[in-house]
C-alpha cells in the first residue's frame, strides 16, 4: 500500500485555495468551502491510501466539486479560481476512472 500523494496534494491545493481566497478577498464562503472539501478530500486520500479500490469518496467529491466551479468558471468567464479548481477535479476524476479501470498502473 502506498500514499496517494497526487490525492494529498489535490487536497492541500483546495484547502489553500479556500485559505488564499479569504486572505484575498476577505470570503468566509470560500474559507469555509475549501476547508470542507479540502478536509474531505484528505480523508478521501487517506482511505485510498489504506485500500486502492476505496475511491468513492475522493471521486465523489472530486466530481461534485468540478461540476460547481465548472459552473461557476461558466457564469464568470474567470480562469481563476473556479476555472483551476474545475480543471484539477476533471483530472482527478479522469485519474481515478483510468486508474481502477487498469489502463493507468501509478500507485
Amino acid at each position: 500500500m502506498g500514499m496517494d500523494l497526487i490525492g494529498y496534494a489535490y487536497a492541500a491545493t483546495v484547502a489553500a485555495g479556500g485559505i488564499l481566497g479569504y486572505a484575498k478577498a476577505g470570503s468566509i464562503p470560500s474559507l469555509g468551502a475549501g476547508l470542507l472539501f479540502g478536509s474531505v478530500l484528505g480523508y478521501g486520500a487517506y482511505q485510498t491510501s489504506q485500500d486502492p479500490s476505496n475511491y468513492s469518496l475522493t471521486l465523489g467529491t472530486s466530481a461534485v466539486l468540478g461540476g460547481m466551479m465548472g459552473y461557476r468558471y461558466f457564469n464568470t468567464g474567470k480562469f481563476m479560481p473556479a476555472g483551476l479548481v474545475c480543471v484539477l477535479s476533471v483530472a482527478m476524476v479522469t485519474r481515478i476512472l483510468l486508474k481502477q479501470s487498469g489502463v493507468l498502473s501509478i500507485k
